[in-house]
């Protein structure tokens, strides 16, 4: 039941997400829809990597569900980074780069996408390493991302 809860959340954020860009009245809007998108998948990637690097015991249905969130929520914020979002009324620590050099920032997201699609596949095997594996890869396709395109 609480698997069939999450994926109709999931494919109601995906759904809603394809059109995001004209859900947003207001720069502001954008804002709030990728930085809220983004802190959930950080959230649930942060369980894991609590398991990871044994800050926490490791739970191979915890992991699973979690990784299964981060990969849906891994698909949500790019859309919010249409044209005219680089400002408004909420601070922001989007670079500029975004909108200058939007395919690589792109490139960028979608290697999350994929990254993120192995991890959940990693953690669906219940074997710690494979997912240590596939966790490293995501919080590198994460981390040259920030470096890239995050003011700190």
């Amino acid at each position: 039941m609480k698997a069939f809860a999450l994926i109709a959340v999931a494919a109601t954020l995906v759904a809603m997400a394809a059109p995001a860009s004209a859900q947003f009245a207001k720069p502001e809007d954008a804002i709030k829809y990728r930085q809220s998108a983004l802190f959930v998948m950080g959230q649930h990637f942060g369980r894991i990597g609590a398991m990871v690097n044994g800050r926490v015991p490791f739970d191979a249905k915890a992991a699973a569900d979690n990784a299964e969130i981060v990969a849906e929520m891994a698909k949500l914020p790019w859309a919010a980074f249409a044209a005219g979002t680089d400002k408004g009324a909420i601070p922001t620590r989007a670079k500029p780069e975004i909108w200058t050099d939007s395919a690589k920032f792109k490139d960028s997201s979608d290697k999350l996408v994929a990254e993120s699609a192995k991890l959940a596949a990693a953690a669906k095997t219940g074997n710690l390493d494979s997912l240590k594996t596939a966790f490293t890869a995501t919080a590198g396709s994460c981390k040259a991302c920030h470096d890239a395109f995050r003011k700190e």
